[in-house]
């Protein structure tokens, strides 16, 4: 079987302070940027890795979400516990410099630090409030 990951969505609230943070700070590529009936999808993604991408999404856009799903996934994203994706670096030190200097709206969750279970990680929240953990490469 030859299976690959193509896309993964994570949910903003603000496109243009999602957009800010995925492209300028996080350096990702603009691959599309559609509207329709007043929502926007913007798919991001690493530019030499042009067959993944990230859909930032707005959140609870399926018709099929009742009122209360809805707000129980606006609760979720405001915790920082709807979602959240790892990425990898080979200079977490200087990415993660690069995410406290940038003023994009990234809150620091927790600053680089060598875990437990044998991986050197950082985390923070992107502007929506998912968890972006980010691994140093080794």
């Amino acid at each position: 079987m030859d299976i690959t990951i193509h896309a993964s969505f994570l949910p903003h609230v603000d496109p243009d302070a999602s957009l800010a943070f995925y492209r300028d700070t996080l350096g990702f590529e603009v691959r599309d940027d559609v509207g329709y009936d007043g929502m926007r999808w913007i798919r991001v993604g690493p530019a030499d890795q042009p067959g993944t991408s990230l859909v930032l999404e707005p959140p609870a856009a399926d018709p099929g979400i009742t009122a209360d799903e809805r707000r129980t996934i606006t609760e979720m994203m405001a915790k920082g516990t709807y979602a959240g994706i790892t990425l990898a670096t080979a200079d977490l030190d200087g990415t993660f410099e690069r995410l406290q200097a940038d003023g994009s709206g990234a809150e620091v969750v927790q600053e680089p630090t060598e875990q437990p279970y044998g991986v050197r990680d950082c985390a923070v929240r992107d502007p929506a409030g998912n968890l972006i953990r980010i691994q140093e490469l080794r």
